[in-house]
């Protein structure tokens, strides 16, 4: 909380940088009758560039290695008794010293040696903190005044400013391909280590899913099946369901808000359909669960047919319903974009509407369409709760849609419920059905790329 109000006073500082600087290029130019290089909002970006940008880095840094230069100090103090050689018991000491000096519960009576160290702990803690406030605080301050003295009519504060922010688009850029990287490589590490416990082929191409293992070497009927396919086989189940839901509503609805409907209806229609996309998915589940399964349940009982409480039939038809925004505002957007100039070209050679729809607009379209829907399959394999709620658990392997299946993105969050020791192969399935989702998706996003790219071409 502290850190936010430092935080708060340095952006402060800045905003009050940038009118000193704006006011100071103004003053210089009417005083001295010579022209800017910059407009004077970027001389009072400059001033606050210079003011906030070198107080948040040192901010940033200090907060970075404060905790491990406070523990190691901490460390340094404590007597000898208390301090071992195991990592584990180091690391348990600091928790508890830590635990002690915030106030909250720690996991061991509190001597005098403790007592002091905690003391000790929260006295640099505290020294370190007014410490940081005096030297960001002071950055800061000599940030502002150094560069409001450098404004000058000829300063080339626009190029200034524009360097800076050309840095910060490429540190962030490099956030996201690191972090990027760095999921994938989790992933994958997890999953070979997966690997090395269950075969390849067993997970690949196995007909069983039973993750529970046995704990104590003479427990019995727990081994463990790792057989992926009904998961996979019930992904795509539901995904299919949902698409057969989503796919016709939402290009049907799209093609006639786009091409039918009036502005008035349009501009009333489009915001009440786009509800959908905002309601959370957990409503989404209680309604499946509540309404559509029992509905289903019942109305395949009346024609004499054995329908689950639990079926894949409810949860596509409830995932359909919340996708079709998806596809329906995507590919609006794109039919609006097709160019007027070939529908009246189609016109003029006498085609009729429906035609020019069928034999101009949806070809042309055809590449973000198929994005439309290559976005909502991706929304669908990875939804979870719906599935959750309305498919339930059972990894059942299966293509009628009346019986209960499961997902990948269900057994993954049931794998990493509650404590787990990530050296067991129930653990480390999480992560191998977590690489599998992902290069499915990376697929289909590669698909669609390919789709958009060889119609582009013939549209251009």
């Amino acid at each position: 909380m502290h850190s936010l109000i430092l935080a708060a006073t340095v952006l402060l500082l800045a905003l009050i940088g940038y009118a000193l600087g704006r006011s100071r290029s103004r003053n210089l130019a009417g005083a001295s009758g010579q022209p800017l290089h910059s407009l004077p909002a970027y001389y009072g970006g400059y001033v606050a560039i210079w003011c906030g940008l070198p107080a948040v880095l040192v901010m940033a840094v200090w907060l970075g290695t404060e905790g491990a230069i406070v523990r190691a100090l901490t460390v340094q103090s404590l007597p000898a008794e208390l301090v071992s050689d195991d990592p584990d018991r180091m690391a348990l000491l600091l928790t508890d010293i830590r635990n002690l000096a915030s106030g909250s519960i720690f996991s061991r009576d509190v001597d005098p040696a403790l007592q002091a160290a905690a003391d000790h702990y929260q006295s640099l803690r505290q020294t370190g903190f007014a410490s940081m406030i005096v030297v960001v605080l002071a950055c800061a301050v000599a940030g502002l005044v150094w560069a409001r003295r450098r404004v000058t009519p000829g300063l080339r504060a626009r190029n200034h400013v524009e360097r800076v922010i050309l840095w910060v688009l490429i540190a962030c850029s490099t956030i996201a391909i690191l972090t990027t990287i760095g999921i994938v490589l989790s992933l994958i590490f997890e999953t070979l280590r997966f690997f090395e416990k269950v075969p390849l082929h067993e997970f690949l191409f196995g007909l069983h899913w039973s993750p529970q293992t046995a704990i104590r070497s003479d427990q019995v009927g727990a081994s463990g099946a790792f057989g992926a396919i009904p998961l996979f086989a019930g992904t795509l189940l539901i995904t299919l369901i949902a698409m057969l839901v989503a796919g016709p509503i939402g290009l049907m609805s799209a093609i006639y808000m786009a091409e039918y409907a009036g502005s008035r209806l349009r501009s009333t229609a489009k915001p009440i359909l786009e509800v959908l996309a905002g309601i959370p998915t957990v409503v989404y589940g209680f309604f499946a669960a509540l309404t559509v399964a029992p509905f289903v349940r019942q109305s395949g009982g009346s024609i004499g047919l054995d329908v689950a409480s639990e079926s894949a039939l409810a949860a596509g038809v409830v995932m359909g319903i919340m996708i079709i925004p998806f596809v329906s505002s995507l590919s609006d957007d794109v039919i609006n974009a097709v160019p007027q100039s070939l529908r009246d070209a189609s016109y003029g050679l006498g085609a009729t509407q429906s035609e020019t729809i069928r034999q101009v607009i949806l070809p042309a379209a055809l590449p973000g369409i198929v994005g439309a829907f290559m976005l909502a399959i991706s929304r669908a394999i990875g939804e979870t709760m719906i599935v959750v709620m309305a498919a339930g658990l059972a990894a059942n392997l299966t293509a009628n849609p009346l019986e209960a299946v499961t997902t990948v993105t269900v057994q993954i969050v049931t794998l990493l419920v509650g404590d787990q020791e990530f050296d067991s192969a129930k653990t480390l399935a999480a992560f191998a059905l977590g690489l599998m989702l992902f290069v499915v998706t990376l697929g289909l996003n590669l698909l669609a790329l390919s789709v958009v790219r060889k119609y582009r071409e013939r549209y251009d």
